[in-house]
């Protein structure tokens, strides 16, 4: 028996205005898991009625009761492994690992979020005036419009929500048609069984052909401030492009096209387990998967050869086996496009090492490709999917120059055992995040995590976060009468 799930509209779970619901589909089994409101623009704005009327309120709460709420819900989520793993299965095609994976991260991300609470936010300034005090003070913005992606939705869904609630704003959440429970009302669940007041907190859920209009709705409404956005390049170019025609800041989490970067003094067996976790955990369905290996000629041979094995010995399939490393893609529509490049790539002289071939369903084989030349639209297309391509380098010039050609700019990761020359190299690749000595793919809650170029701008994580979601406010106090000219 599918699920059935409302809008969160005020504290209470109420149908879509015009009663239209849409299917939640499992994307191994294509049964239905649940069915959920599908909202229209009159929804959207008594979801923005509710969060504008919780703000001051919710603005004006003592920071140790909003601190509270907080990290009652982390507990709340770390109890919950088992739910989120049964959800994230059933919605997203998500393994068991990569399901408590999130839970672990998104309630340290509350955790995180409780401490900003209570961190200073503000500077004393030096004030032009005798006996005046100036004041630098942060202050929330208002309502902001949150959109949480389907692949980390536990991690996204609370990120997209924990800084701006942190920071005293209210929040309009528009989830993922693929996984609206996952990565918007179970969020909100556990926050409103933490305390969270009604209204502070509001989701709304929507069928996928009304997602343009719903997003448009929501960034347009004037009491919306802020907005932001973690998805695709392609999307997050028209949701950036709303915000800008209503003058909101925005903080856009997009694409990658990342590289890992095997360089000569790298421990080859390390380097082949960090790899395969780069491009395979998820499926690679994560916006820091690794796409290019970058391998140094000296280890080209060994690492192909080692790496190649072991991809051919990944479990493919259900999701829910708790040895199955890559499950299905999102859609049969994700694994088609997937296939697409691949074989794509091939027709333009492309070597497939392992994998390859058409998906079975929603699942698609762990591919490896060698030679894939520049007018193959692997080359550059963000895979979004269990694909690689590895490239051998002569120098570190080579590497870096590979590396930085994308428009994409989101993270990197540099395999050495040289931390000196790993930082050197690091340092010339242009992207938001590096790691060196490991791969792509890492967050943690307290970091500044976000990209470059058509990677998105802005930053989530620690205070940064805290930054992104409020406004800084100069505020003077004159301790003697001033004098004037007239």
């Amino acid at each position: 028996m599918p699920l059935t799930r409302e809008l969160l509209i005020g504290g209470k779970d109420v149908p879509a205005a015009s009663g239209r619901t849409t299917e939640d589909i499992n994307p191994y089994t294509g049964e239905v898991y649940a069915t959920v409101a599908a909202a229209g623009p009159q929804d959207v704005t008594r979801a923005v009625d509710a969060a504008d009327a919780a703000f001051p309120e919710w603005a004006a709460l003592a920071p140790f009761a909003r601190r509270a709420i907080f990290l009652k819900a982390a507990d709340l989520l770390d109890a919950r492994g088992e739910q989120v793993a049964e959800i994230m299965a059933h919605e997203a095609g998500g393994t068991r690992p990569w399901a408590y994976f999130n839970v672990a991260l998104a309630a340290n991300i509350l955790r995180e979020a409780a401490a900003a609470i209570m961190a200073p936010r503000g500077e004393v300034l030096s004030a032009q005036e005798a006996g005046t005090l100036g004041l630098a003070v942060r202050e929330p913005l208002g309502v902001v419009a949150a959109f949480a992606p389907w692949n980390a939705p536990v991690i996204l869904g609370v990120r997209a929500v924990a800084a701006p609630l942190a920071a005293g704003n209210t929040v309009v959440v528009k989830p993922s048609e693929h996984a609206p429970i996952a990565c918007a009302l179970l969020v909100a669940d556990v926050l409103r069984e933490a305390g969270l007041p009604d209204g502070v907190l509001n989701v709304v859920t929507n069928a996928p052909q009304d997602a343009a209009e719903i997003a448009e709705v929501l960034i347009a409404d004037p009491r919306v401030r802020a907005v932001n956005f973690t998805g695709s390049t392609g999307v997050g170019r028209i949701i950036g492009t709303h915000a800008a025609t209503h003058l909101k800041p925005a903080v856009l989490e997009l694409g990658g096209k990342n590289a890992v970067i095997v360089l000569d003094d790298a421990d080859v067996d390390y380097a082949v387990d960090a790899v395969t976790f780069s491009v395979f955990m998820n499926s690679g369905q994560i916006c820091m998967s690794g796409d290019r290996i970058l391998v140094h000629e000296a280890l080209a041979e060994e690492f192909t050869r080692k790496f190649t094995a072991k991809v051919a010995s990944l479990r493919a399939g259900d999701p829910a086996h708790p040895h199955t490393v890559v499950g299905p893609l999102v859609a049969a529509s994700a694994a088609r496009r997937v296939a697409a490049l691949v074989k794509d790539a091939v027709a333009r002289g492309a070597t497939v090492l392992t994998g390859g071939g058409e998906p079975e369903g929603t699942v698609h084989p762990a591919t490896v490709l060698t030679d894939v030349p520049k007018d193959a639209d692997l080359y550059y297309a963000e895979a979004f999917g269990p694909v690689c391509v590895i490239e051998a380098f002569a120098d570190d010039d080579t590497a870096v120059a590979v590396a930085n050609d994308s428009d994409n700019g989101l993270t990197c990761g540099i395999i050495t055992e040289n931390a000196t020359h790993g930082l050197a190299v690091g340092r010339r690749v242009r992207t938001g995040i590096v790691h060196i000595n490991d791969q792509s793919v890492a967050d943690e809650p307290h970091a500044p995590f976000g990209g470059v170029k058509a990677s998105g701008y802005g930053r989530f994580g620690g205070r940064w976060g805290i930054e992104a979601f409020s406004n800084t406010r100069w505020v003077t106090i004159a301790t003697q009468q001033a004098h004037y000219p007239f």
